[in-house]
């Protein structure tokens, strides 16, 4: 290792991310219970046609704002005057969601009628009015963030996402069906683009514009807006084969295949988005040899989280597809357990790295080379293995796509003084001690499913006690797990928790 990695880490990326975790921590038990709630009150038909609309609209909110939005973890932290910025910023994705609104309103029965769902068509005014508003509302997190206002950042997600969980259920738990959930989400984005000026505008000094400021933060987002044209599509790619080539009803069967806790908004998004709101504050410093710290601390944290949870829902997968979703929707089973790698992924904030360092070219070309291998990927897979064909295509490109961002990972955090390499930014010890960890924990609840299949199967089939083996072997999963790390000497909550966890992990 260079001399640059041999200085204790920064101690300030976990300690800013903290309200953000916590915030996400807290909201993500209640809006992880969204599509628990919906998959039951809903028939199989309906469900599909309601991911399918989410489907839609989520791939415009990820593509109009052309990182106009992200850019600004870039601009905010370097910046003396940053209500141009945010100013800019606010126009630019209301603009942005009334072009996407207005889309969704004229477009929405000739997708329906691709997807073979003529019902998509009488929920075209909510779709585009939530889309709309979802766009225009999506600065206000990450300007509060960009600014170093984690707390205030914490609240609105705090706030933003229960109110959300309740918008969503209650209108089908009432009765009012899938069309009373578009409205009620629509109206609660439509209240939350308000707060988003207001709050924004109120916070920031200067003017609202300024040209020269707005082209700069044109130029740096478009490189990453360019690779997300190419990203977003190829991510959704093949559930929009799957809508293509199946009737609704199997499409909900897939989408429970993909469905993914929301352990991505819960720890990997606020630890990037610090990750890079501290590098660019290194950068402006001129400390930016200290990035690399920053870098394998948030891999080492991440990896002690995602890889024994990834683990775990593979070892599961049929306790907890029946306990949360029901018994219709068992047949999703084998692919879950394929979209799981994709947890397993999320170990290393590389993106992040590369936008705070101003590469985001790189990004564009590892996306680029994705979507040209998910094109054919897609195609064969789902056309001739169906919707087991379509997830593995999607597990494929995102190793792909990981290993492409990795590659510019040491050289984005080296400096002239002290150039990097790969295991100088890889925690390794960390990532093994976990994965051997998650392995004997895995084992041991195939174990248990084993020796108690017999006791299972006689259990009623309601949610309360098909609860109870998922509970068990979560038990059996973390003693396993904690216990092998243990005689590691690792403690994993203490390093979770101390801002300097190298220490901790190796014993001394």
């Amino acid at each position: 290792m260079t001399a640059a990695a041999t200085h204790p880490p920064s101690p300030t990326l976990l300690g800013k991310a903290g309200p953000l975790v916590l915030a996400r921590l807290f909201t993500a038990g209640l809006t992880v219970c969204i599509p628990f709630v919906l998959a039951r009150a809903m028939t199989l038909a309906e469900f599909g046609t309601y991911k399918q609309l989410f489907l839609i609209a989520m791939t415009l909110y990820l593509l109009m704002p052309f990182g106009v939005v992200q850019s600004l973890y870039y601009f905010m932290p370097r910046a003396d005057s940053k209500r141009p910025f945010v100013g800019q910023t606010l126009v630019y994705t209301l603009l942005a969601g009334a072009v996407a609104g207005l889309l969704l309103i004229g477009l929405t029965g000739v997708i329906g009628h691709t997807f073979k769902n003529p019902d998509m068509v009488h929920y075209r005014w909510a779709v585009g009015a939530y889309t709309a508003f979802l766009i225009a509302s999506s600065p206000l997190e990450i300007s509060l963030t960009s600014q170093g206002k984690t707390h205030w950042s914490a609240f609105c997600y705090l706030g933003s996402d229960i109110i959300r969980a309740g918008a969503m259920t209650l209108p089908v738990l009432l009765g009012y069906g899938l069309q009373g959930c578009m409205w009620s989400i629509a109206a609660l984005m439509a209240v939350r683009t308000v707060i988003t000026w207001v709050l924004l505008l109120k916070t920031t000094q200067g003017p609202l514009f300024e040209k020269k400021l707005f082209f700069a933060q044109v130029a740096y987002a478009a490189p990453f807006g360019a690779a997300m044209l190419l990203s977003v599509p190829q991510q959704y790619l093949h559930q929009y084969a799957v809508s293509v080539l199946v009737a609704p009803a199997l499409y909900a069967i897939y989408t429970i295949g993909c469905f993914q806790l929301p352990v991505v908004d819960l720890l990997y998004t606020p630890t990037s988005e610090v990750l890079m709101v501290q590098l660019g504050e290194l950068d402006k410093a001129g400390r930016m040899e200290e990035g690399v710290h920053a870098f394998r601390e948030a891999t080492a944290r991440l990896a002690f989280f995602f890889l024994p949870l990834s683990a775990f829902l593979f070892a599961v997968a049929p306790e907890f597809i029946v306990a949360l979703f029901g018994a219709k929707f068992a047949s999703a089973v084998p692919l879950f357990r394929i979209s799981v790698i994709g947890v397993a992924l999320t170990i290393f904030p590389m993106d992040g790295v590369l936008r705070a360092r101003h590469q985001t070219r790189h990004i564009f070309i590892a996306y680029l080379v994705k979507a040209l291998v998910t094109v054919p990927l897609v195609y064969f897979g789902a056309t001739r293995f169906g919707m087991i064909g379509a997830i593995s295509s999607y597990a494929i490109t995102e190793v792909i796509g990981k290993a492409m961002l990795m590659v510019r990972v040491p050289e984005a955090l080296s400096t002239p003084q002290h150039p990097l390499s790969f295991k100088d930014v890889i925690p390794a010890l960390e990532i093994g001690r976990s994965l051997a960890a998650a392995a004997v924990g895995c084992m041991g609840v195939l174990l248990l499913r084993m020796v108690g299949s017999g006791l299972t199967t006689r259990l009623p089939h309601g949610f309360v006690f098909r609860i109870i083996p998922l509970g068990v072997a979560g038990v059996v999963f973390v003693i396993g797990y904690l216990g092998v790390l243990h005689a590691a000497g690792v403690r994993p909550f203490q390093f979770l928790l101390r801002p300097r966890g190298r220490a901790v992990l190796t014993g001394s």
